[in-house]
């Protein structure tokens, strides 16, 4: 499933393919954080945890464009060629709209109307309503169907290029065509600026509490650390990070030390200096906590996997990790896009190597698993 105008981009697909679909947003890019090093030539923010098969030097990317742009030709396209052909699997080029657009999406924001999609036996259905939205306000629900975007067929596109089409500027119109048990109508919705709530928390049947996170935004690590510290005395958690495909690693630290009390949560390399990651201190380190983790955990929602496994603050469950664990740096090119390059990888506290290889949960479930973790947790003593 999509979240809310939100989609992953294909691993392998870079700007012209994917981003003409949709742009990579948080929940794809998995964008790091102004805690880490940055480019001393550039402005931009964050680093990014990703992963990765080769690295492309700076310098000749921004060669590349310069030279185009000298010529009269696209320098973004051309700085995307030289990436293209350097191997780096996740290095990126992003002209200067794209990348205002990604960095809106790092703050958890968006312009769209507020559906999420998914694809069910052929067709596109809504998967998600956001509240307080447009979509929402036009009372489309969960499960009906979406037929056409602008008068164009839904259900032969692609999830990403269906999510391209409902987002767009705000204050622009768009026209979807619905259908909900038989009955077909049309709607026409005015795009706005949204803000995705990427935690919430559930208050379980025996007194065990779920914090599900879906991306690390702006202010997502601190909502958890409320979570916990507002979480009744004693309660266990259960920390969802099934689908988390990344985000702010800053986000994940701090999310990480709602569980610990200083100490190492990974360390990285910026082109062979290393470096490292600290938990804040006074977490909870007493409650029992138990991850729910699968193959769409990735990147920042590795790292925070990682440090509770590593470091026996958590048991994990589910099925093995994405193996996302790469780190990449924002450069300014001449015509004001930004390139993306990766420079170096991270490691979990005991010395664990994330990139392609994932983590294996503690207890393997590949149905039911989020069950088994409730029968965990309740185990060790943090449900009734």
């Amino acid at each position: 499933m999509s979240g809310p105008e939100f989609s992953p981009r294909p691993h392998g697909m870079r700007r012209g393919a994917a981003l003409t679909l949709v742009f990579g947003v948080v929940l794809a890019t998995a964008a790091a954080t102004n805690c880490l090093p940055q480019d001393e030539t550039s402005a931009p923010p964050p680093l990014s945890a990703r992963a990765a098969a080769a690295t492309v030097d700076r310098e000749v990317v921004a060669r590349a464009a310069a030279e185009a742009a000298a010529e009269g030709k696209s320098g973004t396209e051309a700085a995307e060629e030289v990436v293209s052909r350097s191997g780096d699997r996740w290095g990126a080029v992003y002209d200067k709209q794209e990348y205002e657009e990604f960095r809106k999406a790092l703050d958890g924001e968006y312009t769209g109307v507020g559906l999420g999609t998914r694809r069910a036996g052929g067709r596109v259905e809504i998967a998600g309503v956001q509240r307080d939205s447009p979509a929402e306000r036009a009372g489309i629900r969960v499960g009906d169907r979406l037929l056409s975007i602008d008068g164009k067929e839904a259900a032969r596109r692609p999830v990403t290029e269906v999510v391209a089409l409902l987002r767009g500027g705000s204050g622009t119109e768009v026209v979807l065509e619905l259908e909900r048990d038989g009955r077909r109508w049309s709607e026409t919705l005015t795009r706005a600026l949204l803000t995705t709530e990427t935690v919430t928390v559930e208050h379980l049947a025996d007194g065990a509490v779920l914090i599900r996170i879906s991306s690390f935004t702006t202010g997502s690590g601190e909502r958890v650390r409320r979570a916990v510290r507002n979480a009744p005395a004693g309660a266990g958690v259960l920390l969802d990070l099934r689908g988390n495909e990344g985000g702010l690693v800053s986000e994940a630290v701090t999310a990480a030390s709602a569980f610990l009390d200083g100490g190492l949560v990974a360390t990285y390399d910026v082109r062979g200096r290393q470096r490292a990651l600290h938990a804040e201190q006074g977490g909870d380190t007493d409650r029992p906590v138990v991850t729910l983790v699968d193959a769409g955990t990735m990147s920042a929602a590795e790292l925070v996997t990682g440090a509770l496994k590593d470091r026996g603050r958590a048991v994990t469950v589910g099925t093995r990790t994405f193996g996302k664990g790469s780190v990449q740096m924002p450069s300014r090119l001449p015509d004001g896009s930004v390139a993306e390059l990766t420079v170096g990888h991270y490691r979990t506290p005991s010395g664990h190597s994330v990139d392609g290889k994932g983590i294996t949960p503690d207890l393997v479930a590949p149905e039911g698993a989020e069950k088994r973790a409730q029968t965990v947790l309740s185990g060790l003593g943090g449900g009734s």
